[in-house]
């Protein structure tokens, strides 16, 4: 495989398959704002060492010490790199526009003799094709600093402000070994970074868009989730997970819920929906097998007003709750925040509090379901119990579940519905689905009480 060059974001370079490519000659691309200077500078303070050094080139973007002013406000960013000459930093802005292109050739020879870089920054190379008098004079010094930089065997990031349709028709592109595109995408009421590689020459990499976002830390970068269907086999524990709801594991017949496996849990408002997750979930705490709750609904302080209610804490060291508002969310940082939880704290038992929040997060149908599919792989193969809870609008007689087909991706599924019975609202749960197990697809009534769910008889629903 080609040699890699860390970009300083481990996930990033997940996307990239290890990096951008050593001794090549990387373009990022990108609407102004979209952190190409601050990626340019990340990979080469990540990367810079006394013995092979960064040379980084400001062109008439910018002016150097506007780059160096905000670049001091980032963690990665170490003045000691400067002092030591890890990190060199040098302004070709004025003699381009005193001389345009014609000395920033033997310019850049000086500053490669000088510096011997392993790395050459150069931010931004599109005022180097502002500055040609026509585009046969911008070919020609393209070839000698491609020749020059090819020679020297340096690491070469190049960034410009080009949106991802621009970038396809300038000569950079045909040149550049690789290419990321930094785009702001309008979705509804909210922006979103996304981060796709459109080129990496003789390489795989994950194809498609990414999200991410600039904190003091650079870019994080949050890879969409695409797990594809798994053809190898992996271990399925032979154990069940009781679900705590003694009503329930009666009508499962084996005492819960098999090991690892997606439960569905369906029904409309204030039937009972989230108290069957915490049920699921305080019940594995007591088992040794700790849980999270990841709501949309209720923050901590609410949460512990209804868990206190059936003899619950909200301290308790085997759950852990991830509350989080769906306004502004980004479902894929979200994800990873959950996912970085998980193996954080041993989870095997996971509630996720509801599907339909999801969904408004996703902003896009496919989107939703591939990430849906691709949770639902993940943590089967993890031997995570994982429980969805989603609502539906019908308050009797349910006649569907989702409308996105997501059903068939659970290994089981509760229905919780009203029967209405004279004046009175009765609830009932029917388990309509367990795969690998039998079961009778029974309505019964249930109460819920201060001990939890109570089973009662066994209710006909009119049609």
């Amino acid at each position: 495989m080609t040699e890699r060059l860390p970009t300083g974001n481990k996930r990033l370079d997940e996307i990239l398959n290890g990096g951008l490519l050593k001794n090549a000659i990387n373009l990022i691309v990108g609407v102004p704002g979209s952190g190409k200077t601050i990626l340019s500078q990340q990979v080469a303070f990540c990367n810079a060492t006394v013995e092979r050094p960064a040379l980084y080139l400001s062109t008439l973007s910018e002016p150097l010490d506007k780059i160096l002013r905000y670049g001091e406000s980032l963690t990665f960013f170490d003045r000691t790199a400067i002092i030591e000459r890890r990190v060199v930093y040098e302004d070709l802005g004025q003699q381009l526009g005193e001389s345009g292109l014609d000395e920033v050739l033997d310019t850049v020879d000086r500053h490669l003799r000088q510096v011997r870089p392993a790395i050459v920054v150069i931010d931004s190379f599109r005022a180097f094709q502002a500055m040609a008098s026509d585009v046969g004079s911008f070919r020609q010094f393209l070839y000698g600093l491609v020749r020059r930089l090819t020679a020297a065997a340096v690491t070469t990031i190049w960034n410009a402000p080009y949106t991802r349709e621009q970038a396809e028709a300038e000569a950079e592109f045909a040149v550049a070994d690789g290419i990321i595109a930094l785009d702001i995408q309008q979705m509804a009421e909210r922006e979103v970074r996304v981060v796709q590689v459109m080129k990496l020459r003789g390489s795989g990499y994950r194809s498609g868009e990414h999200t991410y976002r600039i904190s003091q830390d650079g870019l994080e970068v949050f890879p969409r989730l695409a797990e594809v269907q798994v053809d190898s086999g992996y271990r399925l524990s032979r154990k069940h997970s009781a679900t705590g709801i003694a009503a329930l594991d009666d009508l499962l017949g084996d005492g819960g819920f098999w090991e690892g496996a997606t439960t569905l849990i369906a029904g409309p408002s204030g039937i009972g929906k989230t108290l069957m997750g915490l049920h699921f979930l305080y019940h594995g705490a007591e088992a040794g097998e700790p849980g999270i709750l990841a709501t949309f609904h209720e923050n901590e302080t609410q949460l512990s007003r209804i868990v206190s209610s059936f003899g619950w804490s909200i301290e308790n060291p085997g759950v852990h709750i991830l509350a989080r508002g769906v306004v502004g969310m980004n479902i894929d940082e979200w994800v990873y925040e959950l996912l970085d939880l998980v193996e954080k704290t041993g989870a095997s038992r996971v509630v996720i509090d509801s599907l339909g929040d999801l969904d408004v997060a996703a902003g896009d149908r496919i989107r939703f379901r591939e990430w849906v599919f691709s949770v639902t792989q993940r943590f089967t193969r993890a031997g995570v119990s994982l429980m969805f809870i989603v609502e539906v609008p019908d308050l009797f007689q349910l006649r569907r579940i989702s409308d996105e087909g997501i059903s068939h991706l659970a290994d089981n599924v509760i229905l919780l519905q009203y029967v209405q019975e004279g004046p009175e609202l009765t609830r009932a749960v029917t388990v309509l689905k367990t795969r690998a197990m039998q079961h009778r697809p029974i309505v019964h009534r249930y109460e819920i009480t201060s001990q939890g769910f109570v089973l009662g008889d066994v209710v006909s629903v009119a049609r």
